[in-house]
């Protein structure tokens, strides 16, 4: 009996743990947490100017795009890298500077470095001696991942949730400027669920060696988007 007792104690512990880390994820990565995502599409606002992304085919199209060959399977690298460093207590300098200039423009560089340094600075109300070793200005795959990998969260799962929520941010941007409701956005997001995981589990298996895209297009947008002229994001 005590045997028995003492493996459900275990079991209902390790659920708690478990239930913790999804809340947290949960939280970091809502819409609702003050890094100022919404404020950014990626560029999508000059492309659905320019009438490159104009339905919903269109947009699934680049997304994937973005996810498989662009900044998205960039990101994940960054993210896997640096949640492996938070669990080796390694220094985040070399990684943090790489991950800077990655940023193809300068409206590029202002959301991923914002962000990060935003999510940082919610983020201390968990404290944790992470937080101590990045530094205080850092891209957003940096922060998210070693705080993510600190705070013992599986390394899959959480780069799961923050290419979603990356994805879901974007489709939301574009809903706005699109003849697109709610329903197509929502619908775009479960089609690419597959393909999200897909990179997600990719990108956990992977090292700094895979780290590349060609998705040109998206940062030629990105980089036009700094002059178009009546805009609503930042980026």
């Amino acid at each position: 009996m005590v045997t028995i007792t003492i493996i459900i104690h275990m079991s209902r512990t390790t659920i708690m743990i478990e239930n913790i880390a999804l809340l947290r994820l949960m939280t970091w990565l809502s819409p609702a947490f003050p890094v100022g995502a919404f404020s950014y599409s990626h560029g999508i606002e000059q492309a659905i100017h320019q009438g490159v992304i104009c339905n919903k085919q269109s947009l699934k199209d680049w997304l994937l795009d973005i996810l498989e060959e662009g900044s998205g399977w960039s990101d994940a690298i960054l993210f896997a890298e640096s949640h492996r460093c938070s669990q080796i207590q390694d220094d985040f300098a070399v990684l943090a500077e790489l991950a800077e200039a990655l940023a193809g423009s300068r409206e590029r560089h202002m959301e991923t470095m914002l962000q990060g340094e935003a999510f940082l600075s919610a983020v201390q109300a968990w404290p944790n001696p992470v937080l101590e070793k990045l530094p205080a200005r850092v891209a957003s795959p940096i922060a998210v991942g070693a705080v993510a990998g600190a705070h013992g969260i599986d390394l899959e799962a959480g780069l799961c949730a923050y290419l979603h929520g990356f994805i879901s941010n974007l489709i939301q941007g574009a809903v706005r400027l699109v003849p697109l409701g709610q329903r197509d956005g929502v619908a775009i997001l479960a089609e690419l669920e597959e393909r999200i995981q897909a990179c997600a589990r990719k990108a956990t298996r992977s090292s700094i060696d895979q780290l590349g895209t060609c998705a040109i297009i998206s940062d030629i947008v990105a980089m036009r988007h700094e002059t178009q002229y009546s805009r609503v994001f930042r980026s």
